[in-house]
């Protein structure tokens, strides 16, 4: 039987999401357990991470078990070593592998070639722990993630693309903002379109103004406009991304009652302003410490008592 991984938020089926969200609530407020008790889990960061590396790392001990984090450039996944011989060699000594890289190749090849599961931490083509961690924190604040309009603010990037994905799944309405030459992925994007149209519910919207997306949202969402690895595109994209940053003015189009969401680190005056970061609708700091516990769920996922 092949391991239990977690590339994208369609390796959940949608009807076990539910059962997902609960045990991250409960997980919530009974910090520990020893659902992992004996498991070592590996980190491979070859990004730079802050909160996928210590959610990750919290999460294994908490649930009684341990991790070791490796790094591009101090282990022989620097010096070349095939992606398939460290996911061979890791299965060997590790019970699941969480990976945080650059192409989304990568992390399916280590699936193929891992007897363990793999949990994909980011990709450039996804981000599915956070997206997760976002819907579950939506789910806090509203009792539902359904019934809701959500907005994306910014570049259609690998949060955009989740986002896409979680909408097609769960048959919400989204509305992306992106500037023209920045938009999602094109497949992901008609993929849950067709979703939504088998199941007669939801829509997705991209449009470029983004009073558009805002007006009468519940959820604003937004992310950095240079994304790692595209440090050397940053004057450019403040060019093409001028207007689109949430602020108090844009915020007033939006539902009475919404919320602002940003998987950070924020750009304060960028893609957001300070006033609206820090402010009472924000709920970027809830949901940054959600990335643990909805960590925890997912280790538990994939790898069962």
């Amino acid at each position: 039987m092949a391991p239990r991984s977690f590339l994208t938020l369609h390796d959940i089926d949608v009807d076990q999401w539910p059962a997902v969200f609960d045990r991250t609530a409960i997980l919530r407020v009974q910090r520990h357990d020893k659902t992992l008790a004996g498991k070592t889990i590996a980190l491979v960061m070859e990004k730079a991470s802050t909160r996928t590396r210590v959610s990750f790392e919290v999460a294994a001990y908490e649930l009684g078990g341990n991790s070791t984090h490796l790094s591009a450039s101090g282990t022989q996944i620097g010096r070349g070593e095939p992606a398939e011989d460290t996911a061979r060699v890791l299965s060997e000594y590790c019970h699941a592998i969480v990976l945080r890289t650059f192409g989304q190749d990568r992390v399916e090849t280590f699936q193929r070639w891992a007897t363990i599961p793999v949990v994909n931490g980011l990709t450039d083509l996804h981000h599915p722990c956070q997206v997760a961690t976002d819907l579950f924190t939506v789910r806090e604040r509203f009792d539902q993630i359904d019934g809701l309009r959500y907005a994306w603010i910014g570049d259609g990037n690998n949060m955009a693309n989740s986002w896409i994905e979680a909408a097609g799944m769960f048959g919400l309405d989204l509305v992306l903002a992106c500037p023209a030459g920045y938009d999602p992925d094109a497949t992901i994007l008609a993929t849950a379109r067709g979703e939504q149209a088998r199941a007669g519910r939801g829509s997705i919207e991209v449009v470029r103004d983004p009073r558009d997306a805002v007006r009468g949202a519940h959820v604003v969402n937004t992310d950095v406009w240079a994304s790692m690895g595209q440090e050397e595109e940053a004057a450019k994209r403040r060019v093409a991304f001028a207007g689109y940053c949430i602020d108090d003015k844009l915020m007033g189009l939006a539902d009475q009652a919404s919320i602002v969401l940003h998987c950070l680190p924020a750009h304060r005056g960028e893609e957001i302003t300070g006033d609206v970061l820090d402010g009472p609708r924000s709920l970027a700091w809830r949901q940054a410490g959600n990335r643990l516990h909805v960590a925890k769920a997912i280790l538990e996922y994939v790898l069962p008592s």
